[in-house]
């Protein structure tokens, strides 16, 4: 079915990860700005959070934040980036 619509599943993977990256560079620059309620942003930033945190939650379990600075979505995009690779190298 997906063939038919002209995307190979190699394709899909890719679109599908970098998207998942582009979702985890949009919490980390929405982060450091205070969030309220009313900010027009918000619902944006909820669902991040939403779409996010099931990811980095094990990550921020092993890896603890350095000083201010929360290394969970680093590792996160690096291990993204290889399971992607990987996937796409054996398809």
């Amino acid at each position: 079915m997906i063939a038919v619509l002209g995307f190979s599943r190699g394709n899909v993977v890719f679109v599908l990860g970098q998207l998942y990256v582009i979702i985890l560079v949009v919490r980390a620059i929405l982060s450091f700005f205070p969030m309220t309620a009313s900010s027009p942003f918000a619902p944006v930033a909820r669902a991040t959070y939403v779409l996010t945190e099931p990811v980095l939650r094990p990550f921020r379990r092993v890896i603890p934040p350095v000083g201010m600075f929360d290394l969970s979505f680093l590792v996160a995009f690096i291990v993204i980036e290889l399971v992607v690779y990987e996937v796409l190298r054996r398809l």
